[in-house]
């Protein structure tokens, strides 16, 4: 039989199905999305829960004449789905495939590329009031998740929106809780009632109405509206939302298709600011994501009839866990070391942290600004805080790093996870900036270790160093897998000479130490006998060390950082040298290029731009 998913090939499609049709519609978009992401992994828990959203919006309005701003896009799968990208679907997150995010260069339905949450309110405003000025009649709506909800930036917008009182349709998606009470006979008939056209006609007419009824009229018109919103309150839980000058419609089950449907429908007609507020599951429709929705809301490849993950190789180390256990252990000796965390629990390792110290653990939700400011207080008030964040979501908070952390010098730890190639999440997580970004703050020590015992060895330097310290590393490790028991305090700003050598010196760090010395292996056979140098610190440079080995001016240099060029390792090291007035020495940068990097595996991107060990061995033989 064929599915009705083979006939949609664009919105207009969809339009043509009857409401019936609907759910088996959804079903057949779950079983493709699950069958995709049990290849390829991605962000499928909540995908599952929003596909009964993406078909009502895309049923009632009109992509994309209408503009449907995602949040995050870790939704948006049936998104794709929808619009075009049915024949694609297998590439999802390959190299060469469709993003795991909304796509502004993949499609003419996504308006912006996505991948940080709490910014689709800001976008679908800035969208309205454009197409205001420029008198374009397209409605905008804004699909937000209750998580993405927790970020600073949704409120203001929020805040904003409601003070401009313009045509703006947000729809919440809360899918962390069970569907609440209030989702019964009771809720579905007020907000039958609310959302019905000729309610809201005539609720707008007797509003105009009081309003010219001389003396008497603005007083009975507040006294009508405190009374609505009396009775409302008992029933719907969007006093909040009103407060902030929107009509709040909701909470309303986000799987009942027709429901959702005639909801959007009837809001349309309402011309003012409209938050519409659906409860659905997360990995509905999938028995396995439903009963573990962390696991998969960021899935690795899975076997589909037992839901359990393929195994990888286990050849490799994980940076993450061991944070999260070095952190354990550090704090169980030190009550003064507390962690901080936006969001990012399970994936920073820090799920036992949680457990172990619940008192001295915070998930402050997304709002990383918020998290780097409040960790500068604990600092103020004695304590020892340890930020854990992803480097693609440090930069949401880079004036708190300076304003509030370094330039108080303040004794903060960030660990900043996912630094380097993150993947198949693609540009918007590749963490290729943070040394640029940070490399210049004063007070700031930044280091980068090169396996598992350096990375426990430099947060426990980390913790004992007075001011703030920065530790980049990546999301996957190196081959070294044992570490020892014991920590070993790091010299500040002192590197590591790994491999003597008479040829050329290079000076890696973090995840290039050790393909550099794999490549200096291979290059000794050629009679090339690098010094391997593993740096550890960014910042302070061992200027000491570089002086030592260049010496004589006569000694190629080659720098390696898995960090795009600008700006990062390599270009601190020239600026030093043109301060020593080295100018004669030959310096070759391995770094990324200076463009946001496609989706793809890490090992392929590595290759591509020359950062294997073959790249290396190459880069070493031209400059030799």
């Amino acid at each position: 039989m064929n599915r009705l998913l083979d006939s949609i090939n664009s919105p207009v499609d969809l339009k043509r199905l009857k409401i019936r049709q609907l759910p088996q519609l959804a079903s057949e978009i779950r079983e493709e999305m699950i069958r995709v992401v049990s290849r390829t992994g991605g962000h499928l828990a909540s995908s599952l829960g929003a596909v009964e959203l993406a078909i009502a919006i895309h049923y009632v309005f009109t992509s994309p004449k209408d503009t449907i701003v995602w949040d995050v896009g870790h939704q948006a799968y049936a998104h794709k789905l929808l619009t075009g990208r049915k024949e694609r679907f297998d590439s999802l997150r390959q190299f060469g495939g469709i993003s795991g995010f909304p796509n502004k260069d993949e499609s003419s339905h996504d308006p912006f590329t996505v991948g940080h949450a709490s910014t689709s309110i800001s976008q679908a405003l800035g969208m309205v009031v454009a197409n205001s000025l420029t008198r374009s009649s397209g409605r905008v709506v804004a699909v937000i998740g209750d998580g993405a909800l927790t970020g600073g930036m949704a409120f203001e917008a929020l805040n904003h929106a409601g003070q401009l009182g313009k045509k703006i349709i947000v729809v919440l998606n809360s899918n962390e809780m069970a569907i609440s009470p209030s989702v019964g006979a009771l809720s579905k008939y007020l907000n039958k009632i609310i959302t019905n056209p000729l309610y809201n006609r005539i609720r707008q007419d007797i509003r105009t109405l009081l309003k010219r009824i001389p003396r008497l009229g603005p007083k009975m018109l507040t006294t009508a509206q405190r009374l609505e919103e009396g009775i409302k309150d008992l029933f719907v839980p969007g006093a909040f939302f009103e407060e902030l000058g929107f009509r709040y419609f909701g909470p309303i089950d986000g799987h009942n298709l027709a429901l959702v449907i005639q909801a959007l429908k009837n809001i349309t007609l309402i011309n003012e600011p409209i938050l519409l507020h659906l409860i659905t599951k997360k990995g509905k429709g999938y028995k396995f994501a439903e009963s573990d929705p962390v696991r998969f809301h960021s899935a690795v490849p899975f076997d589909v009839e037992t839901g359990i993950s393929k195994k990888s190789q286990p050849t490799r180390s994980n940076f993450t866990e061991t944070f999260g256990r070095t952190v354990c252990d550090l704090a169980s000796r030190d009550d003064r070391i507390v962690v901080i965390t936006p969001a990012m629990t399970a994936g920073s390792g820090l799920v036992d942290f949680a457990k172990a110290f619940p008192a001295r653990f915070f998930d402050v939700g997304i709002a990383e600004q918020h998290a780097l400011t409040f960790a500068g207080g604990l600092a103020r008030g004695g304590l020892k805080p340890v930020v854990a964040i992803y480097s693609t979501f440090l930069q949401r908070a880079y004036d708190q790093m300076v304003h509030d952390i370094c330039l108080q010098n303040l004794h903060v730890v960030l660990a900043i996870d996912r630094a380097g190639l993150v993947g198949e999440d693609g540009p918007t997580h590749h963490g290729v900036f943070d040394i640029a970004y940070l490399g210049h703050i004063p007070n700031l020590v930044l280091m980068a270790p090169k396996d598992e015992q350096e990375l426990k060895d430099m947060i426990y330097t980390a913790i004992s160093l007075p001011g703030p310290v920065a530790i980049r590393y990546p999301k996957r490790g190196t081959e070294r897998i044992q570490t020892d028991k014991d920590y070993h305090n790091i010299q500040l700003g002192q590197a590591e000479v790994l491999k003597q050598g008479r040829g050329p010196v290079i000076m890696a760090i973090g995840s290039m130490v050790y393909p550099a010395l794999k490549a200096a292996e291979i290059l000794a056979k050629e009679d090339i006998e690098p010094t391997v140098v593993n740096a550890r610190f960014i910042r302070p440079l061992d200027e000491a060390l570089l002086d030592e080995l260049l010496a004589d001016g006569n000694r190629p240099l080659v720098t390696i950082e898995e960090h795009v060029e600008r700006c990062g390792f390599g270009s601190i090291v020239l600026e030093f040298l043109a301060e020593r007035g080295k100018k004669d020495i030959k310096i070759k940068r391995l770094a990324l290029p200076n463009s946001f990097i496609e989706q793809g595996s890490r090992s392929l991107l590595l290759d591509k731009y020359g950062l294997s060990v073959k790249g290396i061995v190459d880069s070493v033989r031209e400059i030799v």
